[in-house]
């Protein structure tokens, strides 16, 4: 669902799975085509950084992806990044911010990883922390919060303009389907490495950052850089919606021009 104007979050439906009404398999199945044009693309998209092809040499994608603990961004992560050529794919990670890192602008370390042209870049969470985790836990004035929305269009505006096609993906899940993600990581054993104590500390927030994040969606989805937002508590459409192959297929399928 792409947001657009009059977009409420709290009338979405995390348990829909929009354009999908088959089984596990058929799931499974629609996610393997989906890699394999990923890959496909991917390849073209790089080879356009090496032959100016239509204004294509500077072309990159950057997707980045928010969304409550346990919502889905790892498995996202692995989706994409398994599906393309490592060479071709970057990945970054934004944890709470170094002392480095905060005697800077908040956008400074977010600008270090943006993708080089012909590559894919993947933030699981980015930019967009500054003005909800920073905002809910009070990390910041409500002044400072305020003026960063502008600042991060902005910067998308920029990226767009240099050739980077920006998607922004919100895996919208349940507070009842966090609670049992969060659970499965207690009891197995496989599992237990991702939980963290200050997962549960967030639940506690949840409304907050509900709000928060519906303030994103009305200040920052804009004409160059939309918001999407994917019921996430059934996990395979989730996993495919994000990797669809559209947001790089307007590049051009033909060989180099001579």
């Amino acid at each position: 669902m792409r947001v657009g104007a009059g977009f409420r979050l709290s009338e979405t439906d995390p348990d829909e799975t929009p354009g999908f009404d088959g089984k596990k398999s058929d799931g499974e199945r629609e996610l393997a085509i989906a890699a394999g044009a990923v890959d496909t693309l991917q390849e073209k998209l790089f080879a356009s950084s090496l032959f100016d092809r239509d204004g294509d040499q500077h072309r990159s994608l950057l997707l980045v992806l928010q969304g409550m603990d346990s919502s889905g961004k790892g498995g996202i992560v692995r989706h994409v990044v398994g599906s393309v050529d490592p060479q071709g794919v970057t990945h970054a990670s934004f944890k709470r911010p170094t002392k480095l890192e905060l005697s800077h602008d908040f956008l400074w370390r977010i600008r270090k990883r943006v993708p080089e042209p012909g590559k894919i870049g993947v933030f699981d969470r980015s930019h967009y922390e500054d003005v909800l985790a920073v905002k809910v836990l009070g990390l910041a004035s409500l002044e400072e919060v305020d003026g960063r929305y502008g600042t991060i269009n902005d910067f998308e505006h920029e990226l767009v303009e240099q050739g980077t096609t920006v998607v922004k993906v919100f895996l919208n899940i349940s507070p009842d389907e966090q609670k049992a993600r969060l659970g499965a990581r207690l009891e197995r054993a496989d599992k237990y490495w991702k939980y963290n104590p200050g997962d549960i500390d967030s639940r506690l927030l949840w409304n907050q950052y509900q709000d928060a994040y519906q303030t994103v969606f009305e200040r920052t989805s804009t004409e160059a850089a939309p918001w999407f937002v994917v019921p996430a508590n059934p996990r395979q459409p989730a996993g495919c919606a994000p990797i669809s192959p559209s947001p790089t297929s307007s590049i051009s399928s033909g060989p180099p021009a001579a």
